[in-house]
């Protein structure tokens, strides 16, 4: 009789890990395998180089340091994977036009790489806002957190009704389509529907075709009114699901958004500015007070050779986006890590909500969204 075969050690270990992944102690993660989702989205798992399990909440991201051409670039990608497999985890990415990560990702990064993450963070996920249904809304790539949800619905076999409507450009470019499916059938309380615009080469699509209307999804989920409602994807389609709700009668307490833009910026921002050029209209009407003095402090920009004017009441990315500079940045909370950089010269008051570890700190890095300049600045960048 021939034995069956046993598992191989480095498969095992992992299964027989107790220990947790610390991205302070060790930011390293290896690309264990990557796989071909649709024809320009693919998936890479990764995992620590010693055995360790991953804790998070789905919905979360990491944020990644990756070296591309000589130089480092941050970016946050939500973890697709769910929390129920600890053993590993993925990031799902699409290839975008010109877009330097996601490009060196698909040509690139293969089984044995390295890269380097930090996280996990963020506080969009259904673990924090339990409910006993869900609508989750995806649109594009923004299938991925909303992805890590149903994994994980699906995993611990909870009577949860979870209702999950995606929005693709074709059916080729359904993300995770065969598992959704599966899912669907498998499951009961889970329904999937996909919305596409157009046909593919190889497929004419008999499901609801165009974009994600209000017609379109009452007809999917009659009750989408009485759900808590979770929302993924490009910010024209954000835009236009948030008015589309909000319309219907929605209570949007119960409404639930994630997007990352980099170099946009942030709608609370846009909001504050809004709110603050208002003011400025009020202000105009009224008698002029005197106004405390604020200093004024100089920034310069080693790489780019720009030079801007930074109160010192206002952050460096801020006055950095009014004098024009574009810089990487996504969360502008002090939370993902994206606008880290060096500062060579001067100091800085920085409040941060986890994004930036203290060693770096130490080193001279800050996260320039939430830093405020104490005196004249150097920045490599």
């Amino acid at each position: 009789m021939t034995s069956a075969p046993v598992a191989t050690e480095p498969a095992a270990a992992r299964l027989a890990a107790t220990a947790s992944w610390d991205a302070e102690a060790d930011d390293a993660l290896v690309c264990l395998a990557v796989r071909q989702e649709t024809h320009d989205v693919k998936t890479f798992v990764l995992a620590a180089p010693e055995p360790r399990r991953f804790a998070y909440a789905p919905g979360q991201f990491l944020t990644f340091a990756f070296e591309v051409g000589g130089e480092t670039i941050h970016r946050c990608y939500t973890i697709s994977s769910a929390p129920t497999r600890p053993h590993a985890l993925s990031i799902t990415v699409k290839r975008v036009l010109g877009g330097p990560v996601s490009n060196w990702l698909h040509d690139t990064l293969k089984a044995g790489d390295t890269v380097r993450a930090l996280g996990p963070m963020g506080d969009f996920s259904c673990f924090t806002h339990p409910a006993r249904k869900y609508l989750l809304l995806s649109g594009g790539s923004g299938v991925t957190p909303m992805m890590a949800m149903a994994r994980t619905f699906h995993d611990l076999g909870e009577p949860r009704d979870v209702a999950f409507v995606h929005s693709a450009r074709s059916p080729a470019d359904i993300v995770f389509r065969g598992e959704l499916e599966t899912m669907a059938r498998l499951d009961a309380g889970f329904r999937f529907h996909a919305v596409c615009e157009a046909d593919a080469p190889d497929e004419v699509w008999t499901g609801p075709k165009g974009r994600l209307s209000l017609d379109i999804l009452t007809q999917a989920v009659p009750d989408f009114r009485e759900r808590e409602v979770f929302v993924c994807g490009p910010k024209p389609y954000m835009d236009a699901v948030r008015a589309m709700l909000r319309a219907a009668g929605v209570d949007m307490a119960r409404h639930h958004e994630e997007s990352f833009d980099f170099g946009a910026l942030p709608e609370a921002d846009q909001r504050a500015a809004a709110e603050a050029g208002r003011a400025l209209d009020d202000d105009a009407a009224t008698e002029a007070v005197p106004a405390a003095t604020v200093r004024t402090f100089r920034v310069e920009f080693a790489k780019t050779r720009r030079v801007l004017d930074c109160p010192e009441d206002s952050t460096v990315l801020d006055a950095a986006r009014k004098a024009g500079l574009r810089l990487p940045s996504s969360c502008a909370k002090g939370l993902c890590g994206t606008c880290k950089s060096k500062v060579t010269k001067g100091t800085v008051a920085m409040t941060h909500a986890g994004g930036i570890r203290q060693r770096e700190i130490d080193a001279g890095m800050a996260l320039l969204c939430c830093s405020k300049p104490t005196s004249d600045l150097v920045v490599e960048r």
